[in-house]
């Protein structure tokens, strides 16, 4: 069949690559998911194992408070390791780790459970069971998947707070959730220094009333306050009898609620997203599997944090139901040198890699030398995940770092959504810097203020038309939150809070947050637009843009950037950029000033935190900074 023409920069599959793909033809899975939306999900749900079968698979009846699978009985963790105890997969590895420091460990399905059993015994021993809340305050160590693992085993709610939060983020998170058990390693790894995440619980447990037990692992070995009575050594509870026994797993109604994931605004305290055991379990299995064509042999690594969405996603619980092998890494991506991530692709044959575009350009910025001292002939596909990738980054990525012949599945969804929304899948035509379509069966637009689905390439806000089983639940403890925040704006279809635009081949492509779009002279420019005309600079590394408030354009665009080594800012260097991007974008996104920077602020998910530029420059309070990195 012919390939209809495409607009713009298109790079098509391979044959190789269509031929040994599991999905050959998006279009034709993507109309039987259309033509029977809740038949295309029941029969994924029917490859993964249930205690009891659904009655219904989508009940609608209390809109937006949707269920899925309703009747149903399962539990996440089972499907996660004791499914695989009765096949082959038994003594398949389905972890291994390195540390920052070289340390290394890996496990089996067969010992994956056994380690998760013994941890559950420990939390039941502590009184934890069906609807308490677990917080996990840990740095990326197998551990931290054990204890989610745990949690949901027995029902409880885990609660995982990302390990380098401050102390006020740890309390806020502890104190809302009503936890009654925190788990913390003592410290962990990060570019060569320890980071003392028990001594920063320490403070938080001061001023949490509700935590009754602490659970501490060891990881630094570095001294460490240890309360008689409420802190315990997880390698001594190990030791004891209770730890070595098996663990029966709680057989849990569908929407039984599986974790709390908190999740920052612009303003307000963090709100608490929730996920449920059935619907969560069943998207990120089918996403997964389809976007990243999952193979028996694969060895995958999603370099995000398990503290993240994605690490939940698709680094603990999606991995697992797939039964595939999973790499987790622990510290930064250029310690002790620039190759670190390549020396461990090469190292341990890694064949999947999903990372954040911030982390790409990061590695961009070294130039070609690094990757291509390393054979990374084993990567097959590449992924990335948490903000729009520049066009410049993706094909630098697809090149250096892919060769040339892996496609890249840009994905674009949220905490919120639990799931991929936006992704291609390795059969798909990619276009550098868009998610392509909607994952199969989805249905989304990009409409006006109004409501009204705009023309092709006009930006709008990005909105969701039918339910999906990753779907959250509510906001906990703040359904009226939940309703305003996603739902009212425009009733029946959920909010995104991005900017987005469908080229005329169906194709999305995320501007940004909603508050990341800037109005110059009545045209709406997304800062993702202007930091990535500046990108494809020669001499920028990376960029961040703001709008500020001008008397005649409304805002005026103001942008910090980051220079390549060696690279000297100059203000003819800054007239350069202010040129080039006028020439990429046109005259109206000339920014107004150019300010040379050695960083910027991000959150620790590596999101740049414009609101604290924006505020610096005019002067004025940042608001709630919990979530910045430094």
């Amino acid at each position: 069949m012919a390939q209809k023409k495409m607009s713009g920069e298109v790079f098509l599959p391979s044959k190789e690559v269509i031929e040994k793909a599991h999905v050959k033809n998006w279009d034709e899975l993507n109309k039987r998911a259309q033509e029977d939306y809740e038949g295309f999900w029941a029969a994924e749900a029917e490859k993964l194992h249930w205690f009891k079968k659904w009655d219904k698979v989508l009940d609608e009846s209390n809109k937006p408070f949707y269920k899925w699978f309703v009747g149903g009985t399962t539990n996440i963790a089972y499907n996660c390791l004791d499914v695989h105890l009765t096949t082959w997969r038994r003594n398949k590895l389905a972890l291994f780790w390195e540390g920052e420091n070289g340390d290394f460990k890996s496990y089996s399905y067969y010992y994956l459970h056994k380690y998760v059993c013994r941890f559950a015994n420990i939390l039941k021993s502590m009184g934890v069971g069906k609807g308490d809340r677990v917080t996990i305050y840990m740095g990326r160590v197998p551990e931290l998947a054990f204890a989610m693992l745990a949690c949901a085993r027995l029902g409880a709610i885990h609660s995982v707070v990302f390990g380098g939060f401050s102390v006020e983020a740890l309390h806020e998170r502890l104190e809302d959730s009503k936890s009654k058990v925190l788990i913390v390693s003592d410290g962990s790894y990060v570019r060569g220094k320890v980071v003392d995440l028990k001594g920063i619980a320490d403070e938080a447990l001061a001023r949490a009333a509700t935590v009754e037990h602490v659970v501490v692992v060891k990881r630094t070995g570095h001294a460490v306050n240890m309360e008689p009575g409420r802190d315990y050594w997880y390698h001594e509870l190990c030791a004891l009898p209770m730890g070595n026994m098996g663990c029966e797993v709680e057989q849990l109604d569908a929407e039984t609620p599986l974790f709390l994931l908190y999740t920052s605004g612009t303003t307000g305290k963090p709100k608490a997203i929730l996920h449920t055991h059935g619907g969560y379990m069943v998207g990120t299995y089918a996403s997964l599997k389809y976007v990243f064509d999952i193979r028996e042999e694969d060895r995958y690594w999603c370099a995000a944090d398990p503290g993240w969405i994605t690490g939940h996603s698709y680094i603990v619980y999606g991995p697992l139901l797939t039964g595939v092998t999973s790499f987790m890494y622990e510290g930064a991506p250029t310690h002790p040198y620039p190759n670190r991530w390549w020396q461990l692709i090469e190292k341990y044959g890694i064949n999947i890699l999903y990372t954040a575009p911030t982390a790409i350009r990061g590695l961009m910025k070294y130039g070609d030398a690094w990757p291509q001292r390393h054979d990374l002939s084993s990567l097959r596909l590449l992924g990335t995940v948490g903000e729009p990738i520049n066009p410049e980054a993706w094909k630098w990525y697809h090149r250096v770092i892919g060769r040339g012949k892996c496609p890249i599945m840009d994905t674009w969804w949220q905490t919120e959504t639990g799931m991929f929304m936006i992704t291609p899948m390795p059969c798909v035509p990619l276009k550098p810097g868009s998610g392509t379509r909607p994952f199969p069966g989805l249905i989304m637009d990009v409409v006006n203020e109004d409501g009204e689905t705009v023309k092709p390439n006009e930006e709008g806000f990005l909105i969701i038309k039918r339910p999906w089983p990753a779907m959250m639940r509510t906001i906990y403890n703040d359904p009226e939150r939940y309703v305003n925040q996603y739902w009212s704006r425009y009733p029946g279809y959920y909010l995104t809070g991005d900017s987005a635009r469908r080229d005329e081949d169906g194709y999305y492509w995320i501007i940004g947050r909603v508050d990341d779009v800037i109005k110059v002279s009545g045209y709406r420019l997304g800062t993702a637009e202007i930091e990535s005309a500046l990108v494809s600079h020669t001499s920028v590394a990376e960029a961040a843009a703001i709008g500020l408030p001008h008397e005649l354009k409304g805002n005026a665009i103001h942008c910090f950037v980051i220079l390549k080594e060696g690279v000297e800012g100059t203000p003819q260097l800054a007239d350069d950029l202010r040129k080039h991007v006028g020439h990429e974008v046109g005259p109206i996104a000339k920014p107004e000033h150019i300010d040379f920077v050695k960083s910027l602020p991000k959150t620790r998910s590596g999101k740049i935190m414009r609101r604290v530029l924006k505020a610096k420059a005019l002067g004025i309070d940042p608001g709630n900074l919990s979530t910045l990195e430094e």
